[in-house]
């Protein structure tokens, strides 16, 4: 008869130490998350207001100073938009609208157009030239863009909206609104302020200033 050995007991497990929990990478991300704001606040711009109409051309508009130059040919610039933005919404379904350029006499309406009041284009001075990408703000904007969107580009909680000039109109002697650390400063201020003593040698004499003569069209100019 074959003989049949007893099973030997099974060797006792050794037990192993509980590996520590794995981290959460995205709680992680989150807790190093930068805050941009007050980086962004030390690097001071320019103050716009996108101005559009929706279909059934009322007008729509929202402070932004998230704008820059793209290309200059094809004249391209990029305006960055809270993707929840009602003006947003508008001007992504018509497909155009203008960039007003604020002067340093406007912190008014920069302040009124970023408050979203309703009637805030009832208390503004604006008009819509034959061509239009939308509403000139005509006694605040030292230079405007009329723009049509070509692209956007959603990323987080904006969306990037790229858009081709079609003309800019301009005032001879611009003093822009500026913008940072979270506080307004005039642009002749800061441009009536002494050059350093080093930036040009005292043997060269510093170039005069030369302006463009003023247009019959009351101090503007238009440029397609």
């Amino acid at each position: 008869m074959p003989h049949h050995s007893a099973p030997h007991p099974a060797a006792p497990q050794q037990q192993q130490p509980a590996a520590p929990d794995a981290p959460d990478e995205s709680a992680a991300a989150g807790s190093r998350r930068a805050d941009l704001r007050p980086f962004m606040a030390a690097f001071p711009t320019g103050v716009s207001v996108v101005t559009t109409l929706d279909s059934d051309a009322a007008p729509h508009g929202l402070t932004c100073s998230s704008v820059a130059s793209v290309a200059l040919e094809p004249p391209t610039l990029v305006v960055c938009i809270r993707a929840a933005s009602p003006t947003l919404a508008v001007l992504l379904a018509q497909g155009h609208f203008a960039l007003n350029l604020l002067h340093e006499r406007a912190r008014g309406t920069s302040d009124l157009f970023a408050s979203g009041a309703p009637d805030r284009f009832d208390r503004t001075e604006w008009r819509l030239p034959l061509g239009a990408g939308g509403p000139h703000l005509t006694e605040d904007a030292h230079a405007v863009a009329d723009c049509a969107v070509v692209r956007t580009v959603r990323f987080g909680d904006h969306t990037a909206v790229f858009a081709e000039v079609g003309r800019v109109t301009v005032r001879d002697d611009p003093q822009p609104l500026l913008y940072g650390l979270r506080r307004y400063a005039l642009w002749s201020d800061a441009a009536s302020a002494p050059p350093p003593a080093a930036a040009l040698p005292a043997s060269l004499p510093a170039a005069p200033l030369v302006r463009p003569a003023a247009t019959a069209e009351g101090g503007t100019r238009v440029i397609r």
